[in-house]
């Protein structure tokens, strides 16, 4: 079904299709189209595969972990499968001429950015100058094949451009501490994008009716180094109907429950020290699968236990509902080197939850010699590492055209600083988080819309962050700088010269030349007076060069666009003027013959006299009449 036939529907009609599929039927007539349109889509893809959508792509058989361990704090993406068919998300695709962008309330749902503050900072159209992208209308560039992701980071920094300033956050009171020794899910520890239930023991992928390929992980505050310690988790309940997996003959669920070091990735699974165990009935680590244990399904309970050996080797194993599935991993003093495991789960499209309660008796029978990780002593516990509080928070913004090497030096500087946990928020991450599909337009496109999400709950997150964007345009780094109030907020520019960068891009995605040349021009590059920074470091060329090169690359766009199409001036309307009466008007006529007959000025049941008008009233108009009878 086309998106137009989808819109030609009434709501009653898109409310009776929706509640077929099993999905939400509440909000307005557009919301209601993207979620229908969004399950339409996803039908047909899902008929043409039926066992790589729902998974990490298939790698070698998985070896035992006994090598070196890699560098820490460096997250190692997994690599998508550009074979495996999309699943095509619609709902937030902006098919209208992009307006301002949402501002997110505390609870992560979008709403209008808030009201104008009284600097009028949030307009900035005459500023420093955002120029606007030849043609004018952005959706112009929509026109063009393979746009790659600087095209849609472009287009969600144009929505900025006359949005208003966003609302300052005001503090409420005192933020309640909370207790140190508590275990429950680490916020700080967890993905953006995955949301913890109020009680700290559940949780489930924030915009899973959004984006439902997008891989949600969190870990627990605590870990353990040595004992025998084991932890229980219950998948709750998938996110998608049963119904819609059956139309689409795949499973849009995922789920992997394990143990991982503090600072590798959050996608369980995908690095040296993290252990999983898969719901497709396999195990994974270091992104290798091998076969291991049994299907999980809705409400099955999966216990994972780690048995610590006095010369620090360790032991993972793994229950389903009381029944061992036997010994996953064994992994030898030389590769852990001592370093506390903690809790850690990933999920897709299914909420899950802990059983942290330590009053709560088990869910099943713990192996013999086994303690839960809640009711070992506090001392037998690991802290993970606590979030900086907002004022020593710091977010970096990265500014440079596509290509220039931001996202390589974002990586390097969390590998040179990996004591800060960097959180890197940029469309290659979110592509990870996706796990299969390659870089298509519509995943691109979704990533973009997302990123601007999270964007704003990180505002709301103390936190160090790095913002992997072009972030090209004045008004969007304005607005960003704004949004994170109250960090410390530093802006690294990356521009290197000519020839290395068309070096660089020449090894990147390919990029439409048009979108490319709109983009150089609407390029602008930061100043150190802006008051909303502290800190302007410029890399590779210096301020003064790069803003000599930026301004070549401009006067060579702006030969090469094709020249903007001047709206014609509409003619003047010409209005005639209204000749003057030559004879008694026909309304005077009419209200003579009205107000003098039955009920006129005239009647004797109002007891009125007639009234006699002027005698010019009635008299042929020639020129000089009125002077010559002495009425002017």
């Amino acid at each position: 079904m086309k998106l137009s036939d989808v819109k030609k529907l009434k709501v009653s009609e898109l409310r009776s299709r929706l509640k077929e599929l099993g999905l939400d039927s509440k909000g307005l007539k557009a919301e209601l189209v993207d979620r229908l349109w969004s399950a339409s889509e996803t039908q047909q893809l899902g008929q043409e595969t039926k066992e790589q959508i729902d998974s990490p792509p298939p790698l070698q058989t998985a070896v035992e972990v006994c090598s070196a361990p890699t560098a820490a704090a460096v997250p190692t993406p997994c690599k998508p499968d550009s074979s495996t068919p999309e699943y095509t998300d619609t709902a937030t695709q902006t098919d209208t001429e992009p307006g301002p962008p949402a501002a997110l309330t505390a609870g992560g749902s979008g709403s209008e950015p808030g009201t104008r503050s009284q600097d009028k900072v949030g307009d900035v159209e005459g500023q420093q100058g955002d120029e606007d992208p030849p043609g004018g209308d952005t959706r112009a560039l929509e026109t063009e094949m393979g746009r790659g992701r600087a095209f849609y980071e472009f287009k969600e920094e144009i929505r900025y451009k006359r949005a208003k300033s966003p609302q300052t956050v005001l503090e409420t009171g005192e933020v309640q501490e909370e207790d140190q020794d508590t275990v429950r899910i680490d916020p700080y520890g967890s993905h953006l994008h995955f949301e913890v239930g109020s009680d700290g023991f559940s949780g489930q992928p924030r915009f899973w009716t959004r984006f439902p390929l997008l891989w949600s992980g969190c870990r627990l505050t605590h870990g353990v180094l040595k004992g025998k310690v084991g932890f229980e988790v219950r998948l709750e309940r998938k996110l998608l109907t049963t119904q819609l997996e059956e139309q689409r003959g795949v499973k849009l669920f995922g789920l992997r429950v394990g143990w991982s070091t503090e600072h590798t990735s959050l996608l369980l699974g995908e690095d040296e020290l993290s252990f999983a165990y898969d719901s497709r009935a396999k195990k994974v680590s270091h992104g290798k699968e091998e076969e291991f244990g049994e299907l999980l399904s809705e409400g099955d309970i999966i216990g994972c236990y780690a048995a610590f050996y006095t010369d620090g080797a360790v032991e993972l194993s793994f229950h389903k509902n009381g029944r061992s599935m036997g010994v996953a991993f064994s992994v030898n003093a030389s590769v852990l080197q001592g370093r506390p495991l903690f809790p850690h789960i990933l999920c897709k499209s299914c909420s899950v939850r802990f059983l942290l309660d330590p009053t709560a008796p088990p869910w099943y029978p713990s192996p013999s010699g086994f303690t839960t990780l809640t009711g070992l002593p506090v001392g037998h516990r690991v802290h993970a590492a606590h979030p900086p509080p907002k004022a020593q928070s710091e977010v970096v913004l990265m500014v440079g055209l596509p290509g220039s090497g931001k996202s390589h030096w974002a990586r390097t500087h969390m590998k040179q600083h990996p004591e800060k946990h960097y959180r890197l928020l940029g469309v290659e991450e979110l592509l990870t988080c996706m796990m299969a599909g390659g870089q298509t337009d519509s995943r691109l496109q979704q990533a973009s819309q997302c990123l601007t999400d999270l964007i704003k709950l990180a505002a709301q997150t103390p936190g160090n962050y790095i913002l992997d964007q072009c972030n090209v345009l004045f008004s969007a780094r304005r607005y960003k700088l704004q949004l994170f109030s109250g960090f410390r907020r530093h802006m690294v520019v990356v521009f290197p010269s000519a020839d290395e960068w068309k070096r660089r891009l020449s090894e990147k995605e390919q990029i439409p030349e048009t979108a490319l040349l709109k983009l150089q021009v609407s390029c602008t590059l930061p100043d150190q007076q802006d008051d909303l920074l502290e800190e302007l470091q410029y890399v590779e060329l210096q301020q003064q060069e790069a803003q000599m090169l930026l301004q070549d690359f401009k006067d060579k766009a702006r030969r090469l666009l094709p020249p903007i199409p001047k709206p014609e001036k509409k003619k003047p309307r010409q209005y005639k003027k209204r000749p003057y009466p030559h004879c008694p008007l026909q309304t005077q006529r009419i209200w003579d013959t009205q107000w003098t007959g039955l009920n006129g000025w005239t009647d004797t049941r109002v007891n009125m006299q007639s009234w006699n008008h002027p005698r010019y009233w009635t008299a042929a108009y020639h020129q000089g009449y009125y002077y010559n009878n002495g009425y002017w």
